[in-house]
């Protein structure tokens, strides 16, 4: 019977996350602290070693979904605790392969946007709820021990704040989130910019691995990833505007 009430009252929460909300208007000093919270999820070493897992998670999920949009068939996904993850998909075709091999570091700047703007918006619920049933459904996609715990972790906190979270206090939780991702997308950038200008560990490079199947230069790929993300961030910059009381 609990358990039963249980799912009852997820799938109820689930749903009322649908329902639009009153526009988020902040003072500009608790947007300040927001975006400091933010800020110091990807910053500092300590933070960062267990919120960068969940960026590399929605950077294998942007890999995924691109995949599935080409009609390629997703085989799995593996993720590491050292940042590093993999997304396998089958099917013909280069462009598939392009298109899905692209959106895996932008993929992070385009979730944490779409955020910022929901929470600003007064859709902060209904980006919880969507945010919940992809993770759960990405489950299905796990190959691998470690990937299933920080797949498994990622859910549970997802269908907690479903639950426990309504309102203004969800939208600042949306907000922050979508301020992180767009903050580890960037920090993502430079980290994959830096392996291609020291020239080790190339093999673990979006772009390196899209140049050899396309033959376009990798730097050409790190520009694309490069002015998604920057518009991604401006996106973001009018959101938080918009959000300011």
């Amino acid at each position: 019977m609990l358990e039963q009430i249980s799912v009852d009252s997820w799938w109820q929460a689930l749903l009322v996350g649908f329902t639009r909300g009153r526009s988020l208007h902040a003072e500009a000093l608790t947007l300040v602290l927001i975006i400091a919270v933010a800020v110091a999820l990807c910053v500092p070493r300590a933070t960062w070693r267990w919120f960068g897992l969940y960026v590399t998670f929605v950077h294998e999920l942007g890999h995924a979904l691109a995949a599935l949009m080409t009609g390629r068939i997703v085989r799995g996904i593996r993720l590491n605790l050292n940042h590093s993850g993999e997304t396998v998909s089958a099917g013909r075709g280069g462009a598939g392969i392009a298109w899905s091999g692209f959106w895996g570091y932008p993929a992070p700047a385009v979730a944490g946007a779409a955020m910022i703007w929901a929470a600003s918006s007064g859709w902060a619920g209904a980006a919880l709820s969507i945010g919940a049933i992809l993770l759960l459904v990405a489950l299905l996609f796990i190959r691998n021990l470690v990937g299933i715990v920080i797949a498994v972790g990622c859910a549970v906190l997802a269908q907690v704040l479903v639950l426990f979270t309504d309102g203004e206090f969800s939208a600042y939780v949306v907000l922050c989130l979508g301020i992180a991702l767009v903050v580890g997308a960037v920090k993502d950038w430079f980290k994959v910019a830096a392996v291609h200008v020291r020239r080790r560990r190339l093999e673990s490079s979006d772009a390196y691995i899209l140049a050899r199947a396309t033959g376009v230069p990798a730097a050409v790929w790190l520009a694309g990833f490069a002015l998604v993300i920057i518009g991604c961030a401006y996106w973001s910059l009018l959101s938080l505007g918009a959000a300011v009381n």
